[in-house]
């Protein structure tokens, strides 16, 4: 390509940083790059933005930096509004631009998005890879199928992935052409949104990714095979937010990993670099299986007989359904836009198989609050908890949720932190209040059934209950 070439360089909300973004470093070996981002009221229409506020506030955090680190390097990131479909054919056309350049998306909405805008553009439309560690389609079993159980996956990702070492943020990308400067808008405010900032939501950018890394690599890696499933400790990477949004490369993250465990292998590094893989698992079941964000991937799951009870959702959602560690999962998702993974799993399980409530009601209740909300993550992690995705937990291993609290939160400090009417509890109680003796409960200031519910349901009548209606449904021997 001439060095004459111009090109459009589209930011798409997944690749929020200049530090390893391909498709800029790329371009701007070519010649002139124009870096783009389209407000497209898909997203950011008010009122569908008011429905993700702790993704927006990162969001928007992520792209006012990544403009100030355009800036940083001479260029500029134009802001448009628009639907994106209408949007980039005509800058194309209006700016003389000689290629769009983008990363990927695996989503189905957004693959038919790119393929119609690709129709409609008179100039080529090159998708980089970098979504994901690894091309997702690209692994396949013996027969040439895609795979549908993690770790055979996982053995032939770590045999034929060749991940490349993320490359340096560009030095200089030159000014933007005076007619795309012309068209430029504003980025818009939270305010303008009708959503309220959240001191509690994560960081976004460039800078607070790359340092959540390395204070995780410094303080935290070497313990996370097992600290990554204790409810109450700070010990897992909390980098989920910025590989959704991009702020941190994927293949960066990976990097900085594998050296260590190349140097001095680790359990714990080895344990991380396994969730990465599963990760790519994630979005290859769904690049494969677009169906999967409307159905589940086990057909005898199709009809499942949810039960429809608001009274037990509304417990869900609001952290009042009497089993501590549930509610405070609830109370941290919607006060911080994240939840611990372990509390992810205990608590998908119990509406699914406690309270024999639809999966889709609960990936979708996290997807509107979570700040790392990710269609594919999300997605696999809560038919893996129902029991009806690939290489899910079977459907009659039913968490306890006592059981499970006693065991990864023992002394109670993650239930004490999220609900403060049951802090003064001792913690032989603290993850089951309903059998402590009235002089305990007095003594820590609770009235059970009003500063603290009993609990909605019983575990083993929730239990016996689930496993009679899936043994049913699916077809099951006793």
């Amino acid at each position: 390509m001439s060095r004459r070439s111009r090109t459009l360089v589209w930011f798409r909300g997944k690749d929020l940083r200049i530090a390893d973004h391909e498709p800029l470093i790329r371009a701007a070996a070519d010649g002139e790059v124009i870096p783009v981002f389209v407000f497209d009221p898909y997203f950011f229409h008010p009122q569908r933005a008011r429905k993700l506020p702790h993704r927006m506030q990162f969001l928007l955090e992520s792209v006012n930096e990544l403009s100030q680190n355009l800036a940083s390097v001479g260029s500029k990131l134009v802001c448009l509004s628009g639907r994106s479909s209408k949007v980039i054919p005509e800058i194309v056309a209006a700016w003389n631009v000689s290629r769009v350049v983008a990363y990927r998306w695996v989503e189905p909405f957004g693959r038919v998005r790119d393929a119609g805008i690709a129709r409609d553009l008179a100039v080529p439309f090159d998708l980089y890879e970098g979504e994901t560690l690894h091309p997702p389609g690209h692994l396949r079993t013996g027969k040439g199928d895609p795979y549908s159980v993690f770790t055979p996956f996982s053995r032939a990702f770590r045999k034929e992935a060749a991940i490349p070492r993320p490359l340096p943020a560009p030095r200089d990308l030159g000014p933007v052409p005076r007619a795309a400067l012309a068209s430029a808008g504003e980025i818009p405010a939270l305010a303008q949104l009708g959503i309220p900032v959240n001191p509690n939501i994560q960081q976004g950018g460039e800078a607070a990714g790359q340092k959540r890394l390395a204070e995780f690599i410094r303080g935290y890696l070497a313990d996370y095979a097992h600290g990554r499933d204790q409810l109450g400790e700070n010990a897992t990477s909390r980098l989920s937010a910025d590989i959704k949004f991009g702020t941190l490369s994927i293949r960066s993250v990976w990097w900085a990993v594998r050296e260590l465990s190349t140097t001095k292998p680790t359990e714990s590094a080895e344990r991380f670099l396994t969730e990465l893989i599963w990760r790519d698992f994630s979005y290859s079941s769904l690049w494969d299986r677009p169906e999967l964000l409307q159905a589940p991937f086990r057909p005898a799951w199709a009809n499942f007989p949810w039960r429809d009870d608001p009274e037990a959702w509304e417990a869900w959602v609001s952290g009042r359904t009497g089993y501590p560690v549930i509610d405070a999962a609830a109370r941290q998702l919607t006060e911080t836009g994240f939840m611990h993974g372990r509390a992810r799993m205990i608590t998908a399980s119990f509406l699914c198989k406690h309270l024999l409530l639809d999966y889709r009601r609960g990936e979708a209740h996290f997807m509107r609050y979570l700040t790392d909300g990710d269609w594919a993550q999300n997605n696999a992690g809560w038919q893996w908890s129902a029991g009806c995705g690939c290489d899910a937990q079977p459907y009659f291993r039913v968490f306890n949720p006592v059981s499970q609290g006693q065991r990864f939160d023992p002394d109670g400090n993650y239930v004490r932190r999220w609900l403060p009417e049951l802090s003064s509890l001792p913690a032989r109680y603290i993850h089951n209040p309903w059998l402590a003796p009235p002089d305990i409960l007095t003594l820590a200031g609770i009235n059970l059934g009003d500063d603290y519910p009993e609990p909605i349901v019983d575990h083993a009548f929730a239990r016996n209950r689930f496993l009679t209606v899936a043994k049913a449904h699916l077809n099951c021997p006793n």
